[in-house]
């Protein structure tokens, strides 16, 4: 089983190098950073320890991803941030939970362990909202539909359609995946950022909802 592991970053230099050596006891295949305009040593730190780094110049969450998955050739894909906040050592256990529970994709759940120091009040009302959003035009229940953190098998990929350039990129590889195949939520403790956060609250919430119903009128 090949494992390939996909990591958007811009300016990611105080925490990438952690990220990468703690997928090391993963064994991947490719560790694939893919870099927008970094100017803190991020694509030289990532490049050091044996990633394969993408320049993508064209800015968005989504762009990032679509880049970095179209080089993946692992049978199981990782997507994870470069900032720290999610747990690598989860990871194995997640990829054994696919084969058990014969799922395609596995997202992990921010809200069931939150703390108010790695999740603001806010950020928790506006992903309830698109939660419930998703769940009333698509009728999937979900935790976390912004969650940062996937695994999933590489034949799912196949099956969804175009996806967005932008933040909303996370809800829709999510929907996606439950409309084309299986997909459970898995609780996990995330991090506290150390790096500055690129989400921008009010724009990329209102962003993420309106696209939810262009996303359905277009299903």
């Amino acid at each position: 089983m090949e494992i390939s592991v996909v990591i958007p970053t811009m300016n990611e230099g105080q925490t990438i190098g952690s990220v990468i050596e703690s997928l090391r006891y993963l064994n991947p295949k490719e560790i694939i950073v893919v870099d927008t305009d970094s100017t803190d040593g991020t694509q030289e730190i990532a490049r050091n320890l044996g990633a394969t780094v993408i320049s993508e110049s064209k800015r968005g969450y989504g762009r990032a991803y679509k880049t970095g998955l179209s080089h993946c050739s692992g049978e199981i894909i990782v997507c994870l941030d470069g900032d720290g906040t999610y747990p690598p050592d989860v990871i194995k256990p997640l990829i054994e939970l696919i084969f058990v529970n014969r799922v395609d994709f596995i997202s992990c759940d921010r809200m069931t362990l939150r703390t108010p120091y790695s999740y603001t009040t806010l950020h928790l009302i506006g992903n309830k909202i698109l939660n419930r959003t998703i769940s009333i035009l698509y009728g999937f229940r979900l935790y976390d539909s912004q969650s940062g953190m996937w695994v999933f098998k590489r034949e799912i990929l196949e099956k969804v359609r175009e996806l967005s350039d932008g933040m909303s990129f996370s809800q829709e590889i999510k929907i996606e995946a439950m409309r084309k195949g299986t997909l459970i939520e898995v609780p996990i403790r995330y991090g506290i950022r150390l790096t500055k956060p690129k989400l921008n609250t009010w724009k990329d919430g209102f962003s993420n909802l309106f696209q939810l119903f262009v996303s359905y009128i277009n299903k």
